[in-house]
């Protein structure tokens, strides 16, 4: 944890903040933190700053905190993934918000398994939790919005075109002609399929909704793999 990201509910006062639980026993045992003590916070969809350590407990550590720094620029992209086998969901939320990615679409797709939908990771709660700790990896504070669509056809048909308008729109499948762009820095929409890739058939209809179809090479990556290759290979700001 390089930040401790605060939300409304850890405010006492408009400056005054109390933390407990997880950040609690990692700034006493990874930290080791003592009163008086300043360490990284931020606001979650605010600014940073700082806090200073001016109660600690057992049970909670209350900081003084300044907050007037801006968060890191985020990515402009919109990642749209096959959902993930659940086992490396986790990672992926976690490193597509550390990369500064703000724009995640989770949709279906012929090899994705219907238990996957299932899994309480997609529960509100689990998604704040596993982008939070992305955040405050990469310390920045603006959360990432989650979009799930459980239908493959509607979802491309009807509202991908509109998230392309105005990007550079790319479908990674590997054995296509064309390699992945580098050093791009344009907006972007990057589609990335399940664990053993898109169809035939989802892919010509992601080109027809505007993708071009890309590759990484001759090797095959797992998801939580390609997902930072990709984004790094099209930002210079991830290298």
């Amino acid at each position: 944890m390089n930040l401790a990201l605060l939300f409304d509910e850890d405010f006492v006062a408009p400056d005054r903040v109390v933390l407990q639980g997880r950040r609690l026993e990692h700034i006493k045992s990874v930290l080791g933190v003592a009163i008086g003590d300043q360490l990284p916070v931020g606001c979650v969809n605010g600014l940073m700053g700082l806090g200073e350590v001016v109660k600690l407990t057992d049970s909670e550590a209350e900081l003084v905190v300044m907050l007037e720094q801006q968060p890191p620029a985020p990515l402009p992209l919109t990642l749209i993934l096959a959902m993930p086998r659940p086992k490396m969901f986790r990672r992926i939320l976690q490193t597509s918000a550390t990369l500064g990615i703000k724009d995640i679409w989770l949709i279906n797709s012929y090899k994705v398994e219907k238990s996957f939908w299932q899994t309480p990771l997609l529960s509100n709660e689990n998604l704040r939790e596993n982008l939070t700790l992305g955040l405050e990896q990469a310390k920045d504070t603006i959360l990432p919005s989650v979009h799930i669509r459980k239908l493959f056809k509607p979802f491309v048909e009807d509202e991908l075109p509109d998230l392309l308008k105005d990007k550079q729109a790319l479908v990674a499948h590997p054995g296509t002609a064309n390699a992945c762009p580098t050093h791009s820095n344009r907006a972007a929409a990057l589609c990335i399929g399940p664990e053993g890739g898109f169809t035939p058939y989802e892919v010509g209809k992601l080109e027809d909704a505007g993708c071009q179809s890309v590759h990484l090479g001759p090797r095959i990556l797992r998801v939580e793999t390609a997902v930072p290759v990709l984004v790094a290979r099209l930002f210079d700001a991830c290298l």
